[in-house]
């Protein structure tokens, strides 16, 4: 196994301290870790994916998998499922809250998720969507650009 360095950015630990706490959800170490992976991702990561970064640190599987369902528990993190029977976790921001919501783009070959965070509805589609209820999450798949040219036509 690789050697692993942690990032410790002491002002990012201590502004998800007063997340947490914020929350009413106490500031173990545990909690702490998992949200600054969370924080600090560009994409939404599964149970394995923060389990993978944590578990060389000391933490068990068990532990990061009941803290991302307590944090997602207090709103701090979402919980997604995309379609293939996987939870994954994206960290909320606190300031904007009812804005953190987004589409994601699933890739149907390689399983890759993007974030499309500046998707704009129109007027049309948003009057629309009113209309058949309140839409909790919108998914996207195709082919990205890594695997597209792979795909024989």
């Amino acid at each position: 196994m690789a050697n692993q360095t942690r990032r410790v950015d002491p002002e990012e630990v201590n502004r998800i301290r007063d997340l947490l706490r914020t929350t009413g959800v106490r500031a173990t170490p545990a909690r702490i870790a998992v949200l600054q992976e969370l924080r600090a991702a560009d994409a939404p990561m599964t149970h394995a994916d923060v389990a993978e970064k944590l578990v060389p640190l000391g933490f068990d599987k068990a532990t990061v998998f009941r803290n991302l369902n307590d944090l997602a528990e207090c709103e701090l993190v979402s919980r997604t499922e995309l379609g293939d029977h996987v939870w994954r976790f994206e960290a909320l921001d606190p300031e904007h809250r009812g804005r953190n919501k987004h589409p994601h783009f699933v890739c149907v070959d390689c399983g890759g998720v993007t974030c499309l965070d500046d998707m704009q509805f129109t007027e049309g589609s948003r009057r629309r969507a009113a209309q058949i209820g309140s839409i909790t999450e919108i998914l996207i798949k195709g082919h990205c650009a890594t695997c597209e040219p792979q795909v024989g036509h």
